[in-house]
This record gives C-alpha cells, structure tokens and sequence, in this order.
C-alpha cells in the first residue's frame, strides 16, 4: 500500500504533488507495471530527472545528478532480456553523498573532501547496481553527515528544517524526484527527516547493511537504512542490500527463525513512556492516543510500556561514544584543516578529545549492557510504538531538534520503522516510530504493512 496519502495535507503545494503521475509510482508498482510491459525504464528515469530539474534549485537535495549517464543505463537496462533483470532493474535511487561511487565525487559534506573521488563503490552501492537499480547521483548531507546541515529544504515548508544527516535524501523522495534513497542514522537521521519531510524511513538491525566503503564515524552506532514512500519499498531495499550466507551466521539464524519473525498471538504493541517524552506536543500525543485506539480496535492488544530509569543516561553515554569516535576518526583531517569544520564540528571534536579512553571504554560496556537488556526486555512485546519526533519540523533550517527517542533505538542496536501517519502543532507531518527486536526485522515490517492499512484506511475514512 502506498503511503503518498499526506500529500494532501499539502494538494496546492507544487513540490510535493507531482506534474508527471509516472513519478507518483513507488518502485514496487513500477516494477509490477514493468513485468507486465507497459512502461520502460527509460520513461520512469527520464520523468525522475524532469522532476529533480524542475525542483532541485528551490529545494536543493542534490549534490550531483548526471542525466546522460542515467539515460543511457536505463536504455542499457531496456535492452536486456526481462528474464535476466535484477531485483530493483530500473529503480531510480538516490544515495547519500558518504557512500564511495567510482562514477560521482563523494564530498561528505565538507569542504575538506570537495569532489574526493574514491574510484570504487561502497559495497550497498554496488549490490544495488548488480541488482539493476540506477543511481541517478548524490544527495546532500550534513557536514560528516553529523550536525551541520547543507542548503537542502523542507518540501512542506520551505523555512522549516529537513532534518539533518539524510536531509537530501528525504527531500529527493518527499518530492518524487526518486522512488527510494540511501540513507545512514547514528542518532536519528534516518527516522527525524523521514518524519518531518512527511515519507517512510527503514533503520534495519544494527550490522544487517554492510559498511564498506563510506564514511564511518562510530563503529557501534552508524547504521545504512533506506528512505521511501512505502513499506513494500522498504522491503525490497533491505532485501537487496542485506548481508546473507554463511560469512553472517548470528544474523542469518536469527532472520530465519520463525518465532522471531512471526507472532503466535495478536498483535502486542507497547506504547512507549520514556524519558524524551515530555517534549511530545499535545497534537502529537493526541495523534498516538489515536493511533493506539485503532490499533486495539483492529485487533491489537495495546498496552502503556515505561521505559525503566537507567534508559534516561542513554542519551549521555550516546554522547559520549560520538564525541570520542568523531576525535578519533577526524584526527587527520582536525590536524591539517580544523579551520575547515564548522563552528558544531569544532565543539563535537574538541569535547571528544577531552573524553578519556577509558570513559570511552566504559561507556561502550554500558550499550552492550543494554543490548542485551533491551532484547530481554522484548519478550514481553512484538513492538514498541512511539512518535518519530517529539512535533514537526522546526522553523529554521538550522534550528536545533527537540528531544526525542530515536537515538535510544539506534543505540540498543533495534530496527525501527517511520511511517507518516501523524501531524504536528501546525498539521505538518509527523512520523509514527515503531520499533523491534533486533534482527526481528521481517516481523517489523510485518507489522509496518499491518499499521498501513489499519492507520491509512481508517484517516481516509
């Protein structure tokens, strides 16, 4: 099912409903229509890139396209035996300008990698070229693709922020520039500007998505997940770019267990209580309350789920191990060109460096600590549900974002789903944050299909 029904909260709004209805498909529905052969690639690339250069110089998500070179892959890709296509043949993706790609400069962000070309794809990048996807270029990113954010804007509201990290990249699929995009999250930047840019945002389990060939800023947080309009397009994403075999035993066991990935009962769904939810709007509270009144009505067994105390230093240790890993990562380059980091980056790594090894250290034995608590603690639910983001986008491109949950999730290594299903004060969106158990991924996404039909249909009722 399609989750492009927000739309109309914003129907005169030219940067989100699109002139073309070939852009209005999610790749799934492409690739369906294409097996029946009524549309070619060539024709769903060429309205992409109408799309990004009617757009792109008002809302600024890209770092780089190339039209000719796209073009002429998707004429390459016509030309094959349809029995021969890849899983995502002719799917148009956007990739996020810190992964590695032979044929586009990666500039991270920052002026100190401006048009760095590796001369090799990161390996998600290649798995989604073998399996046909067309990469149509870069999206921009934050400085490092921490907290400076570049020039890209909110489609819903041109003065308000993106979010920051995968800001080019939500931005490229809220306009239907592309059906999906790549996207990394080490707090929230997967889940934050998939909420405020009003589309569906998939962080998988933690060491699910290779990290080859990107940039890394920490080694226990930074995890590559996937932006787009539908939880069917999640799902094909992850399926092409997940690890799989024998080299991945503790992964490949737990994403074929059935009672992890199945449910025996209805549906158990926690409402999440935890300590960043004083900042949730009362438009944003009230929307949840709603949400759990459908849930229960469908069939799900809803309960109120407080995170227990020690979850309120969660934030702190995060802090912490970024700081630090940013010091360690950024050494280099803070020795040659520290003149070159914005005024965020300068405070990050200068705190990181003050942080001592073994505070550093003690902090990780923390997060493996509630890694495992957190897995101990899923026996009582299938999934937690809480609001994306504590309200809206905030006015300002670089405005701060309000505390929330979503870094919690990121650091107890968990997969977790956006879907846009909410409103904020001013009815702009809002995602809907439901979380897992790690590497209990298909039941997440499971359930992300189940909440779209239940929360979809009945809005629309």
């Amino acid at each position: 099912m399609k989750i492009a029904d927000q739309t109309t909260l914003a129907k005169s709004d030219t940067l989100l409903t699109a002139g073309n209805s070939l852009t209005e498909l999610t790749a799934t529905e492409f690739l369906r229509i294409r097996a029946k052969g009524q549309i070619s690639a060539l024709d769903y690339v060429q309205a992409c890139l109408d799309r990004i250069e009617a757009l792109d110089s008002t809302v600024q998500a890209w770092k780089v396209f190339d039209r000719e070179r796209a073009e002429r892959r998707a004429r390459q890709d016509d030309a094959q035996d349809p029995q021969k296509r890849g899983r995502i043949g002719g799917v148009p993706v956007g990739v996020k300008d810190i992964f590695n790609t032979y044929d586009f400069p990666t500039s991270m962000g920052s002026p100190i990698m401006e048009n760095y070309t590796p001369g090799n794809d990161a390996r998600v990048v290649s798995d989604i070229r073998l399996e046909g996807g067309l990469v149509l270029g870069k999206t921009i990113t934050a400085e490092f693709a921490v907290h400076s954010p570049g020039p890209t804007k909110n489609p819903w509201s041109l003065d308000r922020s993106p979010g920051t990290s995968s800001s080019g990249s939500a931005v490229a699929v809220a306009t239907r520039m592309v059906p999906v995009a790549l996207a990394t999250q080490t707090g929230g930047s997967i889940i934050r500007p998939a909420s405020y840019c009003g589309i569906a945002g998939f962080k998988p389990s933690f060491g699910l998505i290779p990290r080859t060939a990107m940039l890394k800023t920490t080694d226990t947080l930074d995890t590559v997940g996937f932006l787009a309009r539908s939880t069917d397009d999640l799902q094909l994403m992850f399926e092409t770019c997940r690890v799989r075999g024998h080299n991945y035993p503790v992964s490949e066991t737990a994403l074929n267990e059935a009672s992890r990935q199945q449910t025996p009962r209805r549906w158990r769904v926690g409402i999440v209580n935890g300590p960043k939810a004083s900042y949730e709007s009362v438009r944003v509270k009230s929307a949840i309350d709603d949400v759990a009144r459908k849930l229960e009505n469908a069939g799900c067994e809803v309960f109120q789920h407080q995170l227990p105390e020690p979850y309120s230093t969660v934030h702190d240790l995060h802090d912490t191990i970024y700081r630090r890993a940013l010091a360690y990562y950024f050494k280099t380059e803070w020795a040659s060109h520290a003149d070159l980091f914005s005024a965020s980056m300068h405070e990050m790594v200068e705190g990181g460096i003050a942080i001592t090894p073994a505070k550093y250290m003690a902090a990780i034995e923390q997060q493996n600590s509630f890694r495992q608590r957190f897995d101990a603690e899923t026996e009582a639910f299938d999934v937690l549900i809480c609001p994306s983001t504590s309200d809206e986008a905030p006015l300002g491109l670089h405005a701060p974002d309000l505390p929330d949950h979503c870094l919690i999730w990121t650091f107890v290594g968990a997969p977790v789903i956006g879907l846009p299903v909410l409103t904020g004060s001013t009815g702009l969106p809002v995602g809907l944050q439901i979380v897992g158990r790690r590497f209990a991924d298909y039941k997440l996404l499971a359930f992300a299909r189940f909440a779209e039909e239940v929360l979809l249909s009945r809005t629309a009722q």
